[in-house]
């Protein structure tokens, strides 16, 4: 069986990359979002095991010290960890697996993980971000300044990502992002693979 692609996905709070990657993976069944552990609290409507896996700091201490994550960091006071072992689990049963982390996730993925794909998401203006942080409602005014320094920090990293999307347009973006996925099933050693009765039947 071949084995999946990796893909990482990162962007700035704000940007929208959570709701291109919903209606991805609703679009297409060769493609999952690895489901990260999480300290933070569970918010309304939140499934455990479903949007996030829910723990507590010292049980998410434990899973690091015994170096279980493929990838792990702390964001807004809180600790995102990506399982290794749940990752290689679907790469190896033929699966895409889209890791949704941080520049500092994708650094330590890329030292373990040789072959994969990074996409980064931009929002369209300073101004389109800060309006879309505001719109959620849930924020005050000093943490939205801190989201947006975040964000300015964090857009500084994307020359380090293969590819580059403005989700200016959602659907535009989306077509984008589908090109990408698209284009590395389309490579030689793919469709060679997930070919081979066709190649065989063509060259014999």
């Amino acid at each position: 069986m071949s084995t999946g692609t990796l893909y990482i996905i990162s962007a700035p709070s704000g940007a929208g990359k959570t709701s291109l990657l919903r209606e991805l993976v609703h679009s297409t069944s060769e493609v999952v979002v690895s489901v990260s552990h999480t300290t933070r609290a569970r918010r309304d409507g939140e499934v455990d095991g479903e949007h996030y896996h829910f723990i507590d700091q010292p049980g998410f201490a434990k899973m690091a010290e015994n170096g279980e994550f493929l990838e792990h960091a702390r964001v807004f006071d809180n600790y995102y960890g990506t399982s290794q072992h749940h990752v290689e689990e679907l790469l190896a049963s033929g699966k895409d697996v889209i890791l949704e982390i941080d520049w500092q996730g994708a650094d330590q993925v890329r030292k373990q993980i040789e072959n994969n794909i990074s996409v980064f998401i931009l929002p369209p203006s300073k101004k389109e971000l800060r309006s879309r942080l505001a719109d959620r409602g849930t924020d005050s005014e000093e943490v939205i300044d801190r989201r947006m320094r975040d964000a300015e920090n964090e857009m500084s990293h994307y020359g380090e990502f293969d590819y580059l999307i403005v989700n200016d347009d959602f659907n535009m973006a989306l077509d984008e992002l589908k090109a990408i996925m698209i284009s590395q099933r389309l490579r030689i050693e793919k469709q060679t693979h997930r070919l081979s009765a066709l190649l065989n039947d063509l060259l014999n």
